[in-house]
């Protein structure tokens, strides 16, 4: 009876939209209002809420409820010192209705004063002895103030009012996952689902829980649940898949991901999953068709042009990897990990101009990662340009002052350069900060290995080190 109330609008509800086609004037009772008024709002509907509204006040000008869901549009619509002066009239004739003060908490959330929210929200929790949307709205406040702890405990009383609202349950996971208690999050889902067993949305981030915590088959069991008790849970198949992945078992994750694709429509990331699968089953060509489906269905996915390019990469097919990650470009100019992946593409086909320009393009774009400073220095090494390599190294050294790799790389080109003063410095920085990586120098200029005073560093700096 609930569903079909829902699916069909009220006695009321008719009556309303009936005079609103024509001139007429029907009287509704205030109540009436307060339920038209709430369907609207509920169904995203404003302008027909305002209208509902404006007619309501109109019958029943003294109509307290009917006000405060005028000063509930009117937040909505940031129309705040309106709604102010609105609330003050308000206090004088309802000061104990616990609305104003809800509506007030509102106000003080639009302008980021969260802490004066809260104090208003638990002002309103001592009116009423219905709390749960204070509750929720609480939840909230804490969460725009960081505070998880007592964000997760609202929340948890909005579950224990009503254990079907599942979008309080989702934030109090949450709030454990931000916390790092994947155990504590744990213990309550099992608690939850003592009493709820035929929950798939539990038994769902119960999974996600055990597989945070690489338990994989009790995440397996967990989603298995999920699915018994929703056979058309499309992400419990899903995350059922990526368990099966870890686990070594590509066939049957295959099988799950492929139901995703028929519940649903298809997405981009079963598509990359799946030819992930294929790929380290080794069939190259159901794994290429899955990739290539996965930037039909969505050409704006990064990661399904990196995989493409890296899968040929792989292969030591430089050429078509560079097809794709300039396919990529084309659609998305901006992204700095394509233009880092054409970097490395370009050093493979020894086309070091162009390498050159793609990693100063990825890093002009924001991508500072060590990795990509170090293999930056490679193509002006490769191309025999060690004063290059220095200042790149340099620059990379700025956001990673502590960095090893930085210093024995950049110690090698001092070297080559000639520069055994700069070399010397940087070699003692590299085995102060990170003995054990000596080998990235042994390798990479074992030339310079045996010149003595390298040879008396070394030998100083394992002494020091033991």
């Amino acid at each position: 009876m609930a569903l079909e109330s829902e699916e069909r609008p009220s006695q009321s509800i008719t009556k309303f939209e009936s005079m609103l086609k024509t001139d007429d004037i029907y009287f509704f009772d205030a109540e009436d209002f307060e339920e038209i008024i709430h369907h609207y709002l509920n169904h995203g509907k404003v302008a027909l809420a305002k209208k509902a509204i404006k007619i309501g006040l109109q019958q029943h000008p003294a109509c307290v409820e009917l006000k405060l869901l005028d000063v509930e549009v009117l937040v909505f619509e940031n129309n705040l010192e309106l709604a102010e002066r609105m609330l003050d009239e308000l206090q004088v004739l309802a000061g104990n209705n616990e609305e104003i003060y809800i509506q007030r908490a509102n106000i003080y959330s639009k302008k980021d004063n969260h802490e004066a929210a809260v104090e208003l929200l638990h002002q309103a929790l001592k009116l009423t002895d219905d709390s749960f949307d204070i509750h929720s709205l609480l939840g909230m406040e804490y969460l725009f103030m960081d505070d998880f702890k007592l964000a997760k405990e609202s929340f948890m009383k909005c579950v224990s009012f009503d254990e079907q609202d599942y979008s309080s349950l989702y934030n109090v996971v949450y709030c454990f996952e931000f916390l790092e208690d994947f155990d504590g999050a744990i213990h309550y889902l099992n608690d939850y689902l003592e009493r709820n067993p035929y929950c798939e949305v539990a038994w769902h981030q119960l999974g996600k829980q055990y597989y945070s915590k690489d338990m994989f088959p009790e995440a397996l069991a967990a989603f298995d649940f999920a699915i018994i008790s929703d056979d058309r849970f499309m992400g419990a198949y899903f995350e059922k898949g990526k368990v099966l992945e870890k686990l070594g078992r590509y066939g049957d994750a295959i099988e799950n991901y492929e139901t995703t694709l028929k519940l649903e429509d298809p997405t981009s990331h079963a598509y990359l999953r799946i030819g992930r699968c294929y790929e380290k089953e080794g069939n190259d060509e159901m794994a290429k068709y899955h990739y290539y489906k996965t930037v039909h269905e969505d050409p704006l996915l990064d990661k399904g042009w990196l995989v493409i390019t890296e899968f040929y990469h792989r292969k030591g097919d430089f050429k078509k990897a560079l097809y794709y990650i300039n396919k990529a470009l084309n659609i998305d100019g901006d992204n700095p990990e394509y233009w880092k992946k054409c970097g490395k593409i370009h050093t493979a086909l020894r086309d070091f101009d162009n390498a050159d320009f793609a990693y100063k393009h990825a890093v002009d774009l924001g991508n500072y990662e060590l990795d990509t400073w170090l293999n930056w220095s490679e193509v002006s090494r490769m191309d025999d340009n060690p004063g290059t390599a220095i200042q790149i190294l340099s620059q990379g050294a700025e956001f990673y002052p502590e960095s090893s790799e930085i210093f024995y790389k950049r110690a090698g080109f001092y070297l080559m350069k000639g520069d055994q003063a700069n070399g010397r410095i940087d070699l003692m920085n590299a085995l102060r900060h990170d003995f054990k990586k000596l080998d990235i120098f042994q390798r990479e200029f074992p030339q310079f290995c045996d010149l003595d005073w390298v040879l008396e560093l070394i030998s100083a700096s394992k002494k020091t080190s033991r």
